[in-house]
């Protein structure tokens, strides 16, 4: 089976009222694509505790995010026609559309469960294959970029248990955000 593109979010909060902040998709060459993204004038809402899991500031994604508008259209230049996978499929459509609407942009991918790709037995496994990827490459969760890659690693790794894990350090990573 081919390697699938992750697309993972990390958002503002839990809950309604939240936003998208940062955008990672893992290409199946290995090329992982990164976007900070800035907060539209009217998403205000904020918790401190999804802060503490993800550590990105508001402040940080106001001094270094892309507008919703630059990231819709490299996503889409990026992603044209195809079908992206996310282990979070309910909340992060919802940010994904959030962020294209305010946009004024039609997306132009597919964002499709990566668990309909896998059988009832590996679903079963897909937590402690999880575990096991990031215990053996080292990455730590909780950022959009990191999350992507071990969302696709955790599905080769379950689909072909002898195919060596990719090591984060020979990822080709693409960071789309401003520097301040």
């Amino acid at each position: 089976m081919e390697t699938p593109i992750i697309l993972d979010i990390e958002a503002s909060g839990f809950g309604s009222g939240s936003y998208p902040i940062e955008i990672g998709v893992a290409m199946p060459d290995g090329a992982l694509h990164v976007w900070l993204i800035k907060p539209m004038e009217d998403w205000t809402h904020w918790q401190e505790s999804a802060e503490s899991v993800h550590g990105i500031s508001r402040d940080q994604l106001l001094a270094e995010g892309q507008c919703p508008r630059l990231v819709a259209d490299e996503l889409n230049e990026l992603l044209e026609g195809k079908t992206v996978y996310s282990d979070g499929w309910g909340v992060d459509r919802t940010w994904l559309a959030l962020m294209f609407y305010e946009a004024h942009v039609l997306q132009g991918f597919k964002l499709d469960s990566i668990y309909g790709l896998l059988t009832e037995s590996e679903l079963d496994h897909w937590g402690e294959q999880r575990d096991e990827v990031l215990r053996l490459t080292g990455m730590v969760p909780h950022r959009a970029g990191t999350d992507a890659l071990v969302i696709q690693q955790t599905f080769v790794h379950i689909k072909n248990p002898s195919i060596k894990l990719s090591d984060a350090n020979c990822i080709k990573i693409t960071n789309h955000t401003k520097k301040p």
